[in-house]
């Protein structure tokens, strides 16, 4: 039995891919670690994005950040230290990854660790609307 989805109607033509990719979020949609999207509006008419992830007891090197075919992952990994002896362990080391969507065209400037926040800024530059004619030929 084949899926009907929204992205098979007649209309979108190219969509495939979306849909894969959503179908990739939607399955990673945990609820760890929490997160912030902000949307500042630049002097140049382009949109910034600022993804506020919460990775408190994260360092540097234990964070990775990727862009990669239009998707922005965020994973977390801690090692254990078997030298620790813990009498309470209310803080877990626990590994994540946060995945999000990004739309054709923006590009991800940088990630600052401050204070406990990864914040990764992503920009969407202002698009030039274009339109062109196109000719049409006789066969």
């Amino acid at each position: 039995m084949s899926r009907v989805s929204l992205f098979s109607a007649p209309f979108l033509l190219g969509f495939d891919a979306l849909e894969e990719r959503v179908d990739r979020l939607a399955k990673a949609a945990d609820g760890y670690p929490p997160y912030n999207i902000e949307r500042r509006t630049e002097a140049n008419g382009s949109e910034l994005f600022l993804i506020s992830v919460a990775v408190a007891g994260f360092a540097a090197g234990e964070l990775d950040v990727m862009a990669e075919d239009n998707q922005l992952s965020v994973r977390g990994r801690q090692k254990d230290d078997p030298e620790r002896e813990f009498l309470h362990r209310g803080i877990a080391t626990r590994q994540f990854q946060r995945t999000f969507l990004l739309a054709e065209g923006v590009v991800v400037r940088d990630a600052t660790l401050r204070d406990g926040m990864l914040i990764i800024a992503v920009e969407r530059p202002k698009a030039e609307k274009v339109a062109r004619h196109i000719e049409i030929r006789s066969a």
